[in-house]
C-alpha cells in the first residue's frame, strides 16, 4: 500500500513490519497456516528473515560450505553467539563426515574449524568422543530418513540462539500480551483471583476482590483471644485464648463457620497454635503453659510434651507432619525438636542461646527461623546449617512465613512491618505502616492470591489490609471494640479472613455485598 504509515498506534511506538511479522508468527504457531500465509503475500512482510530462510536451506540441504560462510556474514551477532552456533553446525558436519564413510573431512573439521571458534580442549575432546564412540558401537550408521530429522533439530536449535531480527523468539505476541496483562493486574491493588483476564478492556478489581466486610461474629470464648489460624487446606480454624481454652471450627461449604471442639486442657492462657501440614493435628502453647499435641477429627490431646518447667513461648511443623520444633521464653530451655510422642530429636540451647520469642519452619522445611532476644532474627538453614542474622532497631513481636517460602513478615513495636526476603538477597526490607501497636503483641499474616496482601491486627480496634507493592494500606476494617491481636487469612479462599480480639470476639470477613446484612453472632 502506498503512502502506509511505517508505525501503529496512538503514540507511534510500533514499528508496523515488527507488529505484522509477529503477528504472521502467531498464525504459524497456532497452526493457521493458510491465514499466515495469505498475511504474508499481502502485506509483503515474510515472517522469516531472508537471512534465516537462506540458512535453514542451506542446513537441510546438507550445503555446509554455504551455510557456515551465511553465518559468518550475518551482521550484529555478538562473538559469542556465532562461536555457539557455528559449533553446532561443525558437530553436525561432523558427524555426517563420519556417517558417510569421509574420516579425512571429520577430522578436518575438528582440526581446523572447531579450534577457530576457540572452544576450550574439554568441549572439543567431548565432541569427538560422543560421536566416535556412536561409530563404534555402530549406530553411526544413520540412514537419510534420521540425518533429515537431524538438520530439521540444527535448524531449530539454531533459530533459539540466533538473535531478533534474524529470529523472532518463539511465541513472541503471545509473550508481548502476556506482559501487558501482567503489568495491568500488578498495577491492580485490588487483584485477588486466579480467573483468566478479559483481553477486550483493561484490566481493573474492585474492593469486592478482597474481604472488608463482618460475615459472622464468633463468640464462643469468654476472654481475650490471642491467636487464630485457618488450617493448610481452608476447611478450619483454630483459635486460642485467655480463657486457656482453644477452639477448632468447621468452616462450611456456605463460608460459615461452625464450632467443631473446645480443646480445655490447659490451665494457664493459650497464645499459639499450629496446623500440622496433613491437618490432622494441632499444636497449641502459652507463654505459661506447656506443649500439647491434638487430634483434630476427635478433639483428644494426643501429648503432652515436656513437663509443667517447660514452657513454650510458640511452635511449628516440618513438612511430613512428623517432626516438630518449638521455642522457649526461658534461654535455657532454647529451641528443641521432637517427634509427636515426644522423643527429643534434637536441641539448640546453651549459655549463649537468647531467649526465642517466635519461630518458624519454611513449608519447604528447608530453613528455621526464629526471632531471638526482642531485636534479632535468625534463619537457619537445615540442610546446610548456613546462618543469617538480621537486626532490627526495635523489638519485634511476631513472625509470619509466606506460603511459597520465599518471604517473611515480622511486626515492630515500633508500628512497622518489615516484609523480607527469606534467601536473604534484599538488602533492605519492604516497610508497611498506619496501624497502630506499642505495647501488645499484634501479629500479622500474608494473604490472598500469590500472598499479595499482607494483613494486620491493631491497638486502635481496627484491621488494616495492604497490597504487598504499597507501604499503605488499601482497607482498614472497623468492628472490633478492642485491640485486634491476630489475624488469618484463608489460603483456600482468598475472600476469607479472620481476626482475633481482646473483645472477646473472632470476627469473619467477607467481600463487600451491594445488599449489606448484619452479621449473626454465633456462639454454640
Amino acid at each position: 500500500m502506498e503512502n502506509s504509515p511505517t508505525t501503529l498506534g496512538s503514540k507511534g511506538l510500533i514499528n508496523k513490519h515488527e507488529f505484522l511479522r509477529v503477528i504472521i508468527q502467531c498464525l504459524y504457531s497456532l497452526g493457521y497456516k493458510k491465514s499466515a500465509s495469505c498475511l504474508e503475500i499481502e502485506s509483503g512482510v515474510r515472517y522469516k528473515s531472508i537471512e534465516f530462510d537462506l540458512l535453514e536451506s542451506q542446513i537441510l540441504s546438507g550445503d555446509w560450505d554455504d551455510c557456515i560462510d551465511t553465518l559468518n556474514k550475518i551482521k550484529d551477532v555478538k562473538d559469542d553467539t556465532r562461536s555457539s552456533v557455528l559449533f553446532l553446525v561443525f558437530k553436525q558436519c561432523f558427524l555426517e563426515y563420519l556417517n558417510r564413510g569421509d574420516d579425512s573431512l571429520a577430522l578436518s573439521v575438528l582440526q581446523k574449524r572447531v579450534p577457530t571458534l576457540h572452544m576450550s580442549n574439554e568441549t572439543v575432546h567431548k565432541l569427538a568422543y560422543s560421536i566416535l564412540a556412536l561409530k563404534e558401537m555402530e549406530l553411526g550408521k544413520l540412514d537419510e530418513d534420521v540425518i533429515s530429522e537431524l538438520r530439521k533439530r540444527l535448524v531449530m536449535e539454531l533459530g533459539k540462539q540466533l538473535p531478533p531480527p534474524i529470529v523472532l523468539p518463539e511465541r513472541r505476541l503471545e509473550h508481548l500480551v502476556e506482559t501487558s496483562v501482567t503489568a495491568q493486574i500488578d498495577s491492580c491493588i485490588y487483584h485477588n483471583s486466579q480467573d483468566a483476564v478479559l483481553l477486550y478492556e483493561d484490566h481493573c478489581c474492585g474492593r469486592d476482590q478482597i474481604p472488608t466486610e463482618t460475615v459472622q461474629i464468633l463468640t464462643e470464648h469468654s476472654n481475650e483471644v490471642w491467636f487464630i489460624q485457618f488450617s493448610n487446606n481452608g476447611e478450619y480454624l483454630a483459635s486460642s485464648s485467655s480463657d486457656c481454652t482453644a477452639i477448632i471450627w468447621k468452616v462450611m461449604d456456605n463460608d460459615k463457620l461452625t464450632m467443631k471442639h473446645v480443646l480445655r486442657s490447659h490451665q494457664n492462657p493459650v497464645s499459639f497454635v499450629a496446623w500440622s501440614p496433613d491437618d490432622t493435628k494441632l499444636l497449641t502453647c502459652g507463654n505459661l503453659e506447656v506443649l500439647k499435641l491434638w487430634d483434630v477429627e476427635t478433639g483428644t490431646c494426643k501429648h503432652t510434651f515436656g513437663d509443667h518447667g517447660f514452657t513454650v513461648s510458640s511452635c511449628a511443623w516440618f513438612p511430613d507432619s512428623k517432626r516438630i520444633v518449638c521455642g522457649s521464653s526461658d534461654p535455657e530451655k532454647g529451641i528443641c525438636m521432637w517427634d509427636c510422642d515426644g522423643n527429643e530429636m534434637k536441641a539448640w540451647r546453651g549459655m549463649r542461646m537468647p531467649k526465642v520469642l517466635d519461630l518458624a519452619v519454611t513449608s519447604d522445611g528447608e530453613n528455621l527461623i526464629s526471632i531471638f532476644s526482642d531485636k534479632e532474627t535468625r534463619i537457619l538453614n537445615l540442610r546446610t546449617n548456613a546462618e543469617q542474622v538480621i537486626f532490627e532497631e526495635h523489638s519485634i513481636t511476631s513472625l509470619s512465613v509466606s506460603i511459597d517460602s520465599k518471604f517473611f513478615i515480622v511486626n515492630l513495636n515500633s508500628q512497622e512491618i518489615h516484609l523480607r526476603d527469606v534467601a536473604g538477597k534484599w538488602a533492605k526490607p519492604l516497610k508497611y505502616t498506619g496501624h497502630k501497636q506499642n505495647k501488645y503483641v499484634i501479629r500479622s499474616c500474608f494473604g490472598g492470591i500469590n500472598s499479595m496482601f499482607i494483613a494486620s491486627g491493631s491497638e486502635n480496634t481496627q484491621v488494616y489490609i495492604w497490597n504487598r507493592q504499597s507501604s499503605t494500606p488499601i482497607e482498614v476494617l472497623s468492628g472490633h471494640s478492642m485491640t485486634v491481636n491476630s489475624v488469618s487469612w484463608n489460603p483456600k479462599r482468598p475472600l476469607m479472613l479472620a481476626s482475633a480480639s481482646d473483645d472477646h470476639t473472632i470476627r469473619i470477613w467477607g467481600p463487600s455485598q451491594s445488599n449489606k446484612i448484619q452479621p449473626a453472632e454465633t456462639s454454640t
